[in-house]
């Protein structure tokens, strides 16, 4: 069985990450690539390490866009909410790296970014894309969880279901620049980012409604607080997630126990004895989780690290599509990373 796939937001980091996935697949042939800022340009030139023949950027017109069995958006915040749905209405399946459909709410959408959405009678036509956490089953339309909320409910779903933790949630979070895409930002420049650390988004970051949302799709309803923060690397992402124990405490052992038993058979993620590094998963599709029991204070930290460019975002939609199209979900997918 080979599968059609296109790209559309191709010139960006996820985009190029989208890429090279697919064009090492195994059974996926990737027909189209769709770039509107860098239309008609080379996709060596936008992508010096794809320049693999002699492709080139499309202008992303609806369409010109051919009829694929999967499509992959990775475009900026906005830009999915009618060419995902015309996608999809045509019979692609659709993975958007976005979050034009991520909530299943337009209420949850209009807090997280303050205005109403344009299309709320759609959000329930699509499917929240954390593969481990929850079902794709029979889903054509499915909207990627964004690299924070992966992270962050990757660590401590487990906890909170299994009783051995409750909420509030406080998650803190570090990032590389990657996360904050390729447009060109003062705020994102050498001089800026370099041999520093800030936090960003607090207390109004857009993923926090994200989380308690999937939080609540996991039959969790509990309040987080969330800060990220932007560290002077390329890729990578630590979630450090502090909860209380639930009374009785459990152990250590149990901790990482539920851990092991919820992400069983799960080759994209592993269960850790140690605290995860970022430089462990870069250039990896698997997340690394783990966490620790505080006696002094009873609490339970929890945490989880990835490449916040692959198991946050295009080896995510990959690791989705697999599952969409009956694959093995790790089809395609590098489990190990590069180091150093």
């Amino acid at each position: 069985m080979r599968l059609t796939a296109a790209v559309i937001g191709a010139s960006g980091y996820a985009g190029g990450e989208l890429i090279r996935l697919l064009d090492t697949h195994p059974l996926f042939d990737l027909v189209w690539l769709g770039a509107h800022s860098r239309a008609g340009a080379p996709l060596g030139e936008v992508h010096p390490h794809l320049s693999k023949g002699d492709r080139r950027l499309s202008h992303t017109v609806p369409e010109d866009i051919p009829l694929v069995d999967a499509a992959f958006l990775a475009l900026p915040h906005g830009a999915s909410y009618e060419l995902g749905h015309e996608l999809a209405e045509r019979g692609s399946a659709v993975f958007d790296l976005g979050s034009d459909y991520r909530f299943d709410a337009g209420e949850r959408y209009e807090i997280a970014y303050g205005a109403p959405h344009p299309a709320p009678e759609r959000l329930g036509e699509w499917r929240y894309g954390l593969p481990e956490l929850f079902s794709l089953e029979g889903a054509r339309r499915v909207a990627l969880a964004g690299c924070y909320p992966t992270a962050v409910m990757l660590a401590s779903v487990p906890l909170l279901a299994g009783g051995l933790t409750t909420g509030p949630v406080v998650a803190d979070c570090l990032s590389g620049v990657s996360g904050a895409g390729r447009s060109l930002r003062s705020d994102l420049m050498f001089g800026q980012v370099a041999e520093g650390a800030q936090a960003y988004g607090v207390a109004t970051h857009r993923h926090r409604p994200e989380m308690e949302m999937g939080l609540e799709m996991a039959g969790v309803v509990t309040r987080v607080t969330f800060t990220p923060h932007l560290l002077p690397i390329q890729r990578g992402l630590l979630a450090t997630v502090t909860m209380p124990a639930a009374d009785p405490p459990g152990d250590r052992e149990d901790l990482l126990g539920i851990l092991g038993k919820a992400y069983e058979g799960r080759p994209l993620v592993d269960v850790v004895d140690r605290p995860p590094q970022t430089r462990w998963v870069a250039g990896s599709n698997r997340a690394l989780v783990t966490a620790f029991f505080d006696s002094h204070t009873g609490m339970v930290i929890a945490q989880a690290a990835l490449d916040n460019l692959l198991k946050g975002a295009a080896g995510q939609a990959v690791q989705a599509a697999n599952l969409v199209f009956g694959l093995e979900e790790a089809t395609g997918l590098d489990t190990t990373g590069w180091m150093p």
